[in-house]
């Protein structure tokens, strides 16, 4: 059982800390609503509180523990991309461009060639 309960990632302890982080935020919203006669800063830092406190029980749960993971091992791919200088970027942009007006020069072709083909077929139009 606990193969199973480690191949999918969750516990009961994990799924407790998941529900108490959303009902932390959900605290923080009503404290907002709750608290309006009070100050703007008394109304923000219990929405802020509720919302980090959240967080932080979230980041000690498997799930936030595999998010961070995540995020660590995206930033090690994001360093193995290649990223094009600035005359390759001009090069590709530029026949971007090209393509781009050769398509619609075709298109605008295709439209007034169907428009007068549609006159001519039903005999409306100028």
């Amino acid at each position: 059982m606990n193969e199973a309960v480690k191949q999918s990632g969750t516990s009961a302890l994990d799924t407790a800390k998941l529900v108490a982080a959303i009902v932390l935020v959900l605290a923080g919203i009503v404290a907002w609503y709750a608290l309006a006669a009070q100050p703007a800063y008394m109304r923000w830092l219990s929405l802020a509180g509720g919302i980090v406190l959240a967080i932080v029980i979230y980041a000690t749960s498997g799930q936030g523990r595999d998010l961070w993971q995540f995020v660590l091992d995206s930033r090690i791919e994001l360093r193995k991309v290649f990223w094009p200088n600035r005359d390759e970027t001009l090069k590709v942009t530029g026949i971007v461009f090209v393509f781009i007006t050769i398509a619609s020069l075709f298109f605008w072709v295709i439209d007034i060639a169907l428009a007068w083909a549609t006159r001519a077929l039903t005999g409306q139009g100028g």
